[in-house]
């Protein structure tokens, strides 16, 4: 390779590692100022890094900006670049995408979590998977809190709900933590705070019956367009992507998550 080009691609990286270190001090201090309106602590939400369709340089330099937590959309999107970022000491992965059932082996080796759960099949096949590898995977329910066909997750009010709550105790590598949506999409952010409040409450009453083997101390909600109204509204969890990358590149669709 010839020295110009070298150069040109060093001088292209270092554009990029500055501009989503500066992205991300700007949605730090909206995450503050979110906060600080809501009377809570800056401290208690977590800013995470949504990597889908992202390479690995581009999430070393979200790394090397700080951040530490990091979502992945896709089961094999994330097995195929996990070997490029498998030094990113202290990095938490997050499986924030619809788990199906026979992808859940692989990620019970991949993620730390996955914030996706939403049906008792998958929960068990996770939960035997997990045993297998040895390892404890904390999990998140999703709930679809606007009814949408198209979104995966258990309705608020339902029986496969209900049914993964009162199959906690049994689970062996399995940690249930909180619950995570995602919300119709809305030109203003405004327009999603009552879905955001629906998932709050869901939370509150769950935490009230104080089920076994069930902590509800996490909400992840919010994303780049509306994260500071799901901050007011109560989440402890922000999954952020456009406002610290920029707009992503397309790929191909996973036929199997």
């Amino acid at each position: 390779m010839r020295p110009f080009i070298i150069s040109g691609l060093m001088d292209s990286l270092f554009e990029s590692s500055m501009e989503i270190a500066k992205n991300i001090a700007r949605v730090q201090e909206r995450i503050e100022a979110a906060a600080k309106r809501s009377g809570r602590k800056p401290e208690d939400i977590a800013l995470m890094a949504v990597t889908k369709t992202m390479p690995p340089e581009l999430i070393r330099n979200a790394y090397q900006a700080g951040l530490r937590l990091f979502g992945e959309n896709r089961v094999q999107e994330f097995a195929d670049k996990s070997d490029y970022v498998a030094d990113l000491h202290g990095s938490t992965w997050h499986l924030i995408g619809h788990l199906q059932s026979n992808k859940a082996a692989k990620a019970a080796t991949l993620f730390d979590s996955v914030d996706s759960i939403d049906s008792l099949r998958v929960a068990d096949k996770l939960d035997a998977a997990a045993q297998r590898a040895g390892r404890t995977v904390r999990v998140l329910i999703e709930v679809n809190v606007g009814g949408e066909s198209a979104k995966s997750g258990v309705a608020p009010v339902s029986s496969e709900f209900e049914q993964i709550l009162r199959a906690a105790p049994r689970f062996q590598s399995l940690e249930i933590c909180g619950l995570m949506t995602v919300p119709p999409f809305t030109s203003s952010p405004e327009g999603v705070r009552e879905y955001f409040r629906v998932l709050r409450n869901i939370r509150d009453e769950v935490a009230a019956r104080k089920l076994p083997n069930i902590g509800m101390d996490e909400l992840s909600m919010g994303m780049s367009h509306d994260f500071e109204v799901a901050i007011e509204e109560g989440s402890t969890c922000v999954r952020v992507g456009t406002a610290i990358f920029g707009a992503r590149p397309k790929i191909e669709s996973e036929t199997a998550h």
